[in-house]
């Protein structure tokens, strides 16, 4: 009985390599025309999700694409909340090999003018060069700002926040919240798995203890029991003890690549940066528009592009409900 010609194996896959390296628009498009993807996912579904709060699982599947009789790994999304022991609140969130880690570290601050009643939420989000090998040392990422800016309007107009929740004392003290997202590992779909670090975090928020001191201003206490603290909390307590945060309306977003007649979920940076139309959707818990966003392209998103996107983005959001549902957030 003979045994298998390795050495055909191996010339197939360094072809199949070459060619992709080569050829990457066509080895994409033939897998298009089969309605597969190299990483053998089908062209309208997201990475797999799993969530386990507390702990880290991988489950990773090894799967054969058949055109070119290679195998490939398929990455298994993960969310772990609760990681950064400094923070308020923290989360980590991975879709396939894009990981972001989201921590929130809450102070007291006094409101504006304008907004007496309410506090205020300050995101920034961080792409260190650990991330990607297109990230330089000193010298900030392009895409960072652009993000950050997103992920914050997002946020706020969801109205997944209500930042009256914020208020200590009315025109005296509120809290301001400083969320920072850091990319670990950037392999497309970045604002997908920003925002869904960021929901994460916010649900793992727990707000601190505070109260007047001697010159009437509130002040955060430490998590030590202290005489000091325990005379501070029991004399002038604005709140006892740590709450949660009632999360309203939460946004989940999908972001698609529009490739001639093809719709691909979920894109990984290789499929971003050869097909560069990107169009992104983000509805709320409620299944509402919250807002779509285009980035360029040479493709026309025409409406029924975006519908097939909305919807694509519709069946994302049930799963991450779902998802998020095993994490006890409403």
């Amino acid at each position: 009985m003979g045994l298998p010609d390795s050495s055909q194996d191996l010339s197939t896959e360094m072809e199949v390599d070459a060619f992709r390296r080569i050829f990457p628009l066509r080895f994409f498009e033939r897998h298009l025309s089969e309605s597969l993807r190299p990483d053998a996912r089908p062209l309208g579904k997201a990475r797999d999700t799993i969530v386990n709060p507390g702990k880290i699982i991988y489950n990773l599947t090894l799967i054969k694409v058949k055109l070119f009789e290679t195998c490939h790994l398929v990455c298994i999304f993960f969310v772990c909340i609760g990681l950064v022991s400094t923070a308020d609140g923290s989360a980590l969130a991975k879709i396939g090999s894009t990981t972001m880690l989201a921590a929130i570290r809450m102070e007291v601050m006094t409101p504006s003018t304008d907004s007496p009643d309410e506090g205020c939420i300050a995101l920034e989000f961080h792409m260190p060069p650990i991330c990607s090998p297109t990230v330089r040392p000193g010298r900030p990422a392009d895409a960072a700002p652009v993000i950050s800016k997103r992920l914050s309007d997002t946020i706020l107009s969801s109205g997944m926040i209500d930042l009256k929740e914020l208020c200590l004392v009315s025109g005296k003290a509120a809290w301001m919240g400083y969320l920072d997202i850091y990319c670990l590992n950037a392999d497309g779909a970045l604002f997908d798995a920003a925002l869904l670090s960021a929901v994460a975090a916010f649900s793992n928020l727990e707000i601190p203890v505070v109260a007047l001191n001697d010159n009437g201003r509130i002040v955060a206490i430490s998590g030590g029991k202290d005489e000091d603290n325990a005379s501070i909390i029991e004399k002038k307590a604005v709140n006892k003890e740590k709450r949660k945060l009632t999360l309203k309306n939460i946004p989940f977003s999908l972001t698609c690549i529009l490739h001639k007649k093809y719709i691909l979920a979920d894109p990984t940076t290789e499929e971003e940066s050869i097909m560069d139309t990107l169009v992104t959707v983000v509805l709320d818990s409620s299944d509402q528009m919250v807002s779509l966003y285009k980035s360029g392209g040479t493709v026309l998103a025409y409406s029924s592009a975006v519908k097939s996107c909305v919807e694509l983005a519709r069946k994302r959001a049930k799963e991450l409900k779902q998802i998020l549902g095993e994490m006890d957030i409403d």
